[in-house]
């Protein structure tokens, strides 16, 4: 269970901004004011939680948000990554690079075509990764590495004998 978290003492300019928000047509701050004026009143955390219809954490992050901002942590904050930095480095991409142009069967796998999610596993499994990739960030490791990520294509061959140099064109 976690400490009960409350707000720090408001002074008379905070209370009177936090009043003048609690009545204002931004939903997103009502809320965020509604939190801090009721934990400044006493209450817990998950009490504000059931009054105002919202999870026991966002209570929480609120509170926090005002113990350290003030009034201005009520905004609303970039929920976008801090970081841009990919999953794979390129040093894994170049593993998995070095993965892919050998046969599934060589990792003792039942295929010899490989997908985004058998890729993952095999990454996962000779320690390219931490942990298992979802499809999406081998897929996007792959166009970093600008390799053409398509879909498997079996080809149908002839038993002819003369196959080859018929298909080439050279049939006199």
């Amino acid at each position: 269970m976690k400490p009960s978290i409350s707000v720090r003492a408001l002074t008379d300019e905070e209370r009177t901004q936090l009043e003048a928000e609690r009545r204002g047509s931004d939903a997103f701050r009502v809320r965020r004011a509604q939190i801090v004026l009721a934990s400044a009143s006493g209450r817990s955390p998950k009490p504000i939680a059931q009054l105002v219809g919202c999870a026991v954490q966002t209570v929480r992050n609120v509170i926090h948000a005002f113990n350290t901002r003030g009034v201005e942590g009520l905004a609303k904050q970039s929920n976008r990554p801090k970081t841009v930095q990919p999953v794979l480095d390129a040093t894994a991409c170049d593993r998995l690079q070095h993965i892919l142009h050998q046969s599934p069967r060589l990792y003792s796998k039942p295929t010899g075509v490989w997908t985004l999610a058998l890729a993952a596993e095999v990454c996962d499994e000779q320690g390219v990764t931490a942990c298992l990739l979802s499809d999406e960030t081998i897929r996007r490791a792959l166009k970093r590495l600008e390799t053409n990520w398509k879909r498997a294509k079996h080809w149908i061959t002839s038993p002819d004998p003369h196959y080859a140099r018929k298909k080439s064109g050279a049939i006199a």
